[in-house]
């Protein structure tokens, strides 16, 4: 017999949402912070020398470290779960299937936190990792935890919460998101736009590794997408970071390819936005914001991956202008665009951040015949398994000349520091992308179970095919939950590196996880190319990597929590 925190009998045939709900969730959320706390004293103890943080003791305890980041972000996604859930029921909106949501993800996560969080497949996260006996989870041994732990994510709940789904329609999300109901027209609008213009052709496009038709980003430039955030006084729409967010969710909910067009125009609008000039501000943004150019960014290098601080691409000042010249790598949306947010190093005498500088490196938009007809610049397609709808690119540079005007800001050595500006919104917007990958295997998963008879019955009459749909319609709203306050954080100009971070190394997880099961539900069709859940896991699969590595993103978050 199982009883809950008053003593009431919880034992059940038929699912019941847990009693005074939000009073449990509630009481649960102190006690994580205060283990969060204690972990973070421990892991700094471990990595300090002479009463200061090391970098190199960090490195050396990345588990310790790490493991403390993905600990932080789930108490900051339980936070922000209750907080939407007490929103929503202020505005009486906490209906039954955002309550069983909640309830599941409070009983799962609880319990990971207790017994182990996975931050990987094979790489588990326990308190003794971060130099904590088992004494440290005393501060969880309450009895409204022990009973979310034990009640909260059941059989029947997920069986029920699945049942409900499938009384939704399919083109929302499923339990209210909170948002206001600006963004919920904002949504739909997008939503109708990936159902009628990108769902129909994006399993096409990625068979046979086509660049995504330019009538589509031609409409996408009519709906203002790439102007979206951009200042009206720009040519811009002004509009918040969340509604990039519903934006990019909803447009890579269609297509990963489709939803990431708008991520190079955000790129460079914040690049300019935040380190250039008056005169590059008013020549440039208009054009990014109408897509009358579309920008890519050209960062990383062969040899460097994540370790910017070390680029070997050199310009070279001239009479007129610059002169660049070295290798980048794993450029998006290279070929079709017009200019080049381009990171470089101008002062040869150094070996770190302080020599790069960023440019606005004009080039010509290629053809399939030449990809790269300016002058002073090659470059090569990388074959990649997903993502492929603008395709990638190895780029070389001899010689490639760039207006003397083109120097974001017109100050050498600012490069870095310009591009850091940009890690908040990229990872927030990348953060919203693993959520629209994450829906998308929702919604193809659920809708093979449903279709698909196996011994007289619909695969989504099994427990445990309904728990993997159930389980991702609950971990989608996690990262949804942390997503949206990471852009709320954004919008009221307060610094939220370390949520978008947390956003970002959550819903990479989730959207892997949700793409991982979509296709275990396919059975053998899933591993069949003509099925979309296939192209859904292997586009999910980056999103673990770009914009900051798992392992980047949580040596970020402690290097923040640990400060």
């Amino acid at each position: 017999m199982i009883h809950g925190y008053d003593g009431q009998d919880l034992t059940m045939t038929k699912f019941a949402i847990l009693p005074d709900l939000l009073s449990l969730t509630g009481a649960a959320v102190a006690p994580v912070e205060a283990l969060v706390a204690t972990a973070t004293d421990s892991v700094r103890t471990t990595v300090s020398a002479d009463g200061r943080v090391s970098g190199a003791l960090i490195e050396e305890n990345q588990g310790s470290a790490h493991g403390l980041s993905w600990l932080a972000t789930y108490g900051q996604a339980l936070k922000q779960m209750q907080a939407w859930a007490e929103r929503l029921q202020s505005d009486g909106k906490f209906g039954e299937i955002e309550q069983i949501i909640h309830q599941i993800a409070f009983g799962e996560y609880l319990a990971q936190i207790k017994g182990g969080i996975p931050m990987s497949q094979g790489e588990i996260l326990r308190v003794a990792d971060m130099g904590l006996s088992q004494d440290a989870l005393a501060v969880m041994s309450i009895p409204q935890i022990d009973t979310l732990i034990s009640s909260g994510n059941t059989q029947a709940a997920r069986t029920r919460l699945v049942e409900l789904m499938q009384e939704q329609s399919a083109n929302i999300t499923f339990g209210a998101s909170g948002l206001e109901e600006e963004l919920e027209m904002i949504r739909e609008q997008f939503r109708r736009f990936a159902v009628d213009k990108v769902l129909p052709h994006a399993h096409e496009w990625h068979l046979k590794d086509e660049l995504i038709p330019m009538e589509i980003i031609e409409e996408l430039a009519e709906m203002g997408v790439f102007g979206l955030t951009i200042p009206e006084e720009f040519g811009g729409f002004g509009l918040s970071k969340a509604s990039m967010v519903v934006v990019s969710e909803e447009l890579s909910r269609g297509y990963i390819g489709v939803g990431s067009l708008g991520t190079r125009s955000e790129i460079a609008a914040e690049l300019i936005m935040c380190g250039g000039t008056d005169e590059q501000k008013n020549h440039w943004l208009p054009k990014i914001a109408s897509a009358e150019i579309l920008p890519t960014a050209v960062f990383t290098e062969p040899n460097t991956g994540s370790d910017l601080g070390s680029l070997r691409t050199r310009a070279v000042k001239t009479d007129d202008g610059w002169e660049i010249t070295g290798n980048k790598t794993w450029i998006t949306h290279a070929a079709r665009t017009h200019v080049m947010t381009l990171l470089a190093r101008t002062k040869p005498d150094t070996s770190d951040h302080r020599g790069l500088s960023m440019f606005l490196a004009e080039k010509t938009p290629g053809t399939d015949e030449n990809p790269f007809p300016t002058e002073g610049m090659t470059g090569g397609e990388i074959e990649v398994l997903g993502y492929r709808g603008m395709k990638e690119y190895e780029l070389g540079f001899d010689g490639f000349k760039v207006d003397a005007d083109n120097l974001l800001g017109g100050e050498e050595g600012k490069g870095f520091k310009q591009l850091m500006e940009t890690f908040e919104s990229a990872r927030i917007q990348t953060a919203a992308r693993a959520i629209g990958v994450a829906q998308s295997a929702l919604d193809v998963g659920m809708q093979y179970a449903i279709d698909r008879k196996q011994f007289g019955k619909s695969l989504i009459n099994f427990p445990r095919v309904s728990g993997k749909l159930a389980m991702m319609a609950v971990e989608i709203m996690i990262a949804r939950q942390l997503t949206y306050f990471s852009a709320w954080e954004k919008d009221h100009g307060h610094r939220c590196d370390l949520e978008a971070g947390m956003a970002k190394l959550l819903g990479a997880r989730v959207a892997w996880a949700a793409a991982d099961n979509g296709l275990q539900i396919h059975g053998g069709n899933g591993f069949a190319l003509e099925y979309t859940i296939s192209r859904i896991l292997c586009d999910a699969r980056i999103l673990n990597i770009f914009e900051g590595a798992a392992e980047i993103q949580a040596q970020v978050i402690a290097r923040r929590l640990l400060g």
